[in-house]
């Protein structure tokens, strides 16, 4: 029977490298001359450092325009609350938002269910597994899903015959 899995993953190492592009930038512009700016990435989030907020903004402009020139989605980034670290130096936490968690999983097999399309749909971990009889079935959920859902950026992967 042919499925598919619906995932929302970030492409990791394109994300690493708009980090160091962006650091790279960063580090050559005149306006960051002596200043603390920095992007820093950990296991799921990244941290943004700066000497104000204004020069926050600027760092997580630098970062989006990064992300966008190697195609990962900045819907993926979630802001966190601007944090004074020290003096006037702020940081900021960034979210990466990685897998179809609950919420969404239960809204991605509602609109399976409400399409009226001869599929099954089941939430399986971070993964919502689509099933159907026909090929042409399950092309017709991956329209519906991609029209439906908006807000999250979702990939269809692990097409089987």
């Amino acid at each position: 029977m042919p499925s598919f899995d619906i995932v929302s993953e970030a492409n990791q190492v394109e994300l690493r490298n708009a980090v160091e592009q962006s650091n790279k930038e960063i580090a050559n512009r005149f306006d960051f001359k002596g200043s603390d700016a920095r992007v820093e990435q950990g296991e799921d989030a990244l941290t943004l450092y700066a000497d104000d907020e204004f020069k926050l903004g600027q760092v997580y402009d630098i970062l989006t325009a990064k992300l966008a020139k190697r195609n990962v989605d900045v819907r993926f980034l979630e802001r966190g609350d601007i944090e004074k670290v020290g003096g006037n130096k702020v940081k900021q936490t960034v979210a990466v938002k990685e897998g179809v968690g609950g919420e969404l999983g239960k809204k991605i097999v509602r609109i399976l269910k409400d399409g009226k399309l001869k599929v099954q749909a089941s939430i399986q971990g971070e993964a919502v597994r689509v099933s159907g009889a026909k090929k042409d079935v399950l092309q017709e959920a991956i329209a519906l899903v991609r029209k439906s859902v908006t807000d999250v950026p979702l990939q269809f992967n692990n097409f089987r015959d």
